[in-house]
């Protein structure tokens, strides 16, 4: 969904590339930085720090726009670097999702840890879909769209460590809504793909 709006963020991403391309890290640096970061915060997540878990995820979630920005001003982009972007994408959201097997969730309907498994078997199918349908060549171009992608998904996992904070009910609602989210994705995409 804001992929489709991502002329409104270029603006944004330029300025942000422009102030981080001063210090003298590369663009797959700020993305290795990213998962140290993210390993600090599932370690407050799995030791219920949750306020310093959700300010470190805030800096995850924003260092995956640095490195991306840092690389398009510096003019390094690379292939290289868009393939770690996108494995660290997946072990960021990995790490958090562990991280949330630790917390002593309410059960809803079922336990909560189904509930985790089906949020990273459908943050994984998404990107898997993707990747799949570029392999075997059913798109000419690649496979985006559909209702959660990566950053609604970012921004939702960062809501569910916030709202633990304040409640572990309500951040388990929304930890359900992103898991069903997050599947239907990877089932949208997996359409579009095989229509085309």
């Amino acid at each position: 969904m804001l992929y489709s709006k991502r002329e409104i963020f270029n603006e944004l991403s330029e300025k942000i590339g422009k102030a981080f391309s001063k210090i003298p890290l590369s663009p797959n640096q700020w993305t290795f930085l990213s998962l140290i970061l993210a390993v600090i915060t599932t370690y407050f997540i799995v030791y219920q720090n949750f306020v310093y878990a959700t300010v470190f995820l805030f800096l995850v979630a924003f260092l995956d726009i640095v490195d991306g920005s840092v690389a398009r001003i510096t003019k390094r982009t690379t292939k290289l670097g868009a393939y770690l972007d996108t494995v660290i994408d997946r072990v960021t959201e990995f790490l958090i999702i562990f991280g949330l097997f630790f917390v002593n969730f309410p059960d809803l309907l079922f336990p909560s840890k189904i509930w985790l498994l089906l949020l990273f078997f459908g943050s994984q199918m998404t990107t898997y879909v993707k990747a799949a349908a570029s392999e075997k060549k059913l798109t000419e171009t690649e496979l985006k769209g559909g209702i959660l992608e990566r950053p609604e998904r970012l921004i939702l996992m960062f809501l569910i460590v916030l709202l633990l904070n304040v409640s572990l009910k309500y951040s388990l609602y929304l930890l359900v809504i992103t898991a069903l989210l997050a599947n239907l994705t990877a089932v949208q995409r997996f359409y579009k793909a095989s229509r085309q």
